[in-house]
């Protein structure tokens, strides 16, 4: 299925598993508006993704309220709609349990879950308006289904926990608008959130390498055009849940 120039939003999309997202997105004809905090990366990401043709970007914390309208306000004045959006922002970190300050837990809790959750209400209340219904993919992460006694995680899943939970939720609560929502669970990606020795982490899967960003921007893309596919989480693992050597 082709796209026909719908209009995607595209949250932390200045660099990683975002910026291949938008690029993707762009690729097959797609307008993409980027989010995040740093404004300087974001016209850089612009630039290089092409020139602000197709692509627009607006800065703000997604935990903030007014970002999420923000983002829409960008879509709807540039292209004319918000059709597809993906929530990739996200924050990440090991700590163990017994050591996590109320302070780290508070730092997942909003970068993750209540800047997905807001954005994402921002976004259904334009695409319930349009009255053509829409896409949103989460990305999340394939621990929540496999975790690791030698990563601790807790904080971190424990929001990530929260945006899955939100993925089912919504599903129900936006088919009758014809919004499906999905969400996609990598595995070990190589992004610049990783050091340089990621390839060693690739053992973790069956097929024995770490993914690559433009992977999970194919499983995002796929999502935006399964229109009979709502709640579902698809892993992109390379095995790491289901297979053992």
């Amino acid at each position: 299925m082709t796209s026909n120039s719908r209009t995607a939003i595209v949250t932390g999309g200045s660099s990683g598993i975002g910026f291949a997202v938008a690029a993707a997105l762009i690729a097959r004809g797609d307008n993409v508006v980027i989010g995040g905090r740093d404004r300087a990366k974001l016209a850089a990401a612009v630039e290089q993704l092409d020139g602000g043709g197709r692509s627009r970007f607006a800065v703000g914390d997604l935990a903030d309220e007014v970002t999420g309208p923000a983002l829409v306000a960008t879509a709807v004045e540039a292209f004319g709609s918000v059709d597809i959006l993906v929530n990739n922002a996200g924050t990440f970190g090991s700590t163990p349990f017994t050591e996590v300050t109320p302070d780290q837990l508070d730092g997942f809790l909003q970068g993750n879950l209540r800047g997905t959750y807001l954005v994402t209400q921002a976004v259904a209340r334009r695409m319930i308006q349009q009255g053509a219904g829409g896409a949103i993919v989460n990305i999340t992460t394939v621990l929540l289904s496999h975790s690791i006694a030698g990563f601790p995680a807790s904080a971190a899943m424990a929001s990530k926990g929260g945006v899955r939970a939100l993925t089912v939720s919504l599903s129900a609560e936006l088919a009758a608008y014809g919004i499906r929502v999905n969400e996609v669970a990598p595995g070990i990606v190589r992004t610049p959130l990783h050091s340089a020795d990621v390839d060693e982490l690739g053992a973790l899967a069956v097929l024995n390498r770490v993914a690559e960003a433009a992977e999970i921007a194919s499983s995002v893309l796929h999502l935006t055009d399964a229109e009979f596919t709502t709640g579902a989480q698809l892993d992109h693992d390379g095995g790491f849940v289901t297979a053992r050597r």
